[in-house]
């Protein structure tokens, strides 16, 4: 008989490339029924930049490339963080009202995989109530981030009744999946005895690659993802370009960047010479992002790990983006991407919490007169993802979680 999954999400968009187009799709893939429970803002599902989709996917319910997609206004729990620890203190599931629960309970699942720390407070509650009902189930709790962060500039009460619900949630789950080792090693510490897999966000391997030579004396530096305070400022990238220029020919490609019209609006305020250095793609679908990286040299990333350990522990989509596509990453000090460039040879830490641009331009100067070792960079990024960390294997290990759980059910 068919074992169902029903995937619980509360903030990201329903085509995300981790919980849609690599996790669900594999499960299908590999005979599971995914149903994904998926929020909408002001009526209508969002996209990746964040727009809304107003003219498709208008449907309560419908499939998606054999995915059932079952729709539901967004809340917003943090404003009722009391109650929330309230009713998981309780130990019943009554007052798990919300809608996120109550439609996960409809759906009489087999599996239920949250991918947010208030889904997984709704799949405890959903696991409560069929639980009491008869009815087994398998809960698993996909930490993609780690909430809640102890450095970031939250109310001291706010983080003491999040870490209260964490410990009380994570001994009702059946499995943890997390995006790395120290997230993974932080979550243990809450809880020794859970079982738990590191699965990265590695896309699907490139194919039809080829590594790009080092004859041209350009270099081409490359941002993926939604450019914002948080991931990326634009204004460093510019003080990046600007300064760089001053020695190299170096020319920044953003694969992303900003939502809406205001990509548009950033570049029309930068000087000539600034603009003609920087090149907006746009936001490109999952599946062509190798063919804009073709030409790419070296990928940025740039996080404030000073406060956030969120941040210090990160390996984020871009990262794997980067080597799937032979593109060696430069990054400041954030401990797992970090950990694996060195011992993988694969791009260029700078040693510092928060990098300023001037650093970054160093970085890039020395990557420059080096090329010999930024060629063998580019093949060391390529190869690490196709023997080891692709999502091909990363598959493996998700369906292998999937077959431990029906093992001991």
């Amino acid at each position: 008989m068919t074992k169902t999954v029903c995937f619980l999400v509360s903030e990201h968009p329903f085509l995300d490339a981790r919980i849609f187009k690599k996790e669900a799709k594999s499960l299908h893939k590999s005979g599971y029924h995914v149903t994904m429970i998926v929020p909408k803002r002001d009526g209508y599902l969002f996209d990746i930049d964040g727009t809304t989709f107003t003219d498709q996917y208008l449907e309560d319910s419908f499939y998606h490339e054999g995915i059932k997609i079952i729709t539901y206004d967004q809340m917003y729990p943090e404003k009722h963080i009391k109650a929330l620890h309230y009713n998981l203190k309780s130990g019943k599931y009554i007052r798990f009202t919300d809608p996120l629960t109550q439609l996960g309970i409809q759906q009489q699942a087999d599996f239920y995989h949250a991918h947010e720390f208030f889904s997984l407070y709704c799949g405890v509650g959903i696991k409560r109530c069929l639980m009491s009902k008869g009815k087994p189930c398998n809960l698993i709790y996909d930490s993609h981030e780690l909430e809640p962060d102890p450095l970031i500039n939250q109310s001291s009460k706010t983080k003491k009744l999040k870490n209260e619900m964490l410990e009380s949630m994570i001994k009702e789950i059946d499995y943890l999946i997390t995006v790395s080792e120290s997230i993974k090693a932080w979550h243990l510490s809450v809880n020794p005895t859970i079982p738990v897999e590191v699965i990265y966000n590695s896309p699907p391997l490139a194919t039809d690659f080829k590594l790009s030579k080092n004859g041209k004396s350009q270099l081409i530096l490359t941002f993926e993802g939604t450019i914002n305070k948080k991931r990326g400022s634009f204004d460093k990238l510019v003080k990046i370009i600007e300064i760089v220029n001053q020695q190299l020919d170096v020319k920044a490609k953003i694969i992303g960047g900003f939502k809406g019209k205001e990509a548009k609006q950033q570049l029309e305020r930068l000087p000539d010479h600034i603009q003609d250095n920087i090149q907006f793609t746009g936001w490109i679908p999952y599946e062509k992002i190798p063919q804009v990286m073709r030409d790419v040299d070296i990928g940025w990333i740039d996080l404030d790990a000073a406060h956030s350990l969120n941040n210090r522990y990160a390996m984020p989509n871009k990262f794997f983006s980067y080597l799937n596509n032979g593109i060696p990453v430069l990054v400041n000090q954030c401990e797992d991407m970090a950990t694996f460039i060195h011992y993988y040879q694969c791009g260029y830490v700078v040693p510092k919490l928060q990098a300023t641009a001037r650093d970054y331009v160093e970085a890039l100067i020395a990557l420059s007169a080096n090329r010999n070792e930024l060629a063998e960079m580019k093949y060391q990024a390529r190869n690490v993802m196709e023997s080891t960390f692709s999502w091909e294997h990363m598959e493996k290990r998700l369906i292998n979680v999937y077959q431990q759980l029906t093992e001991t059910s």
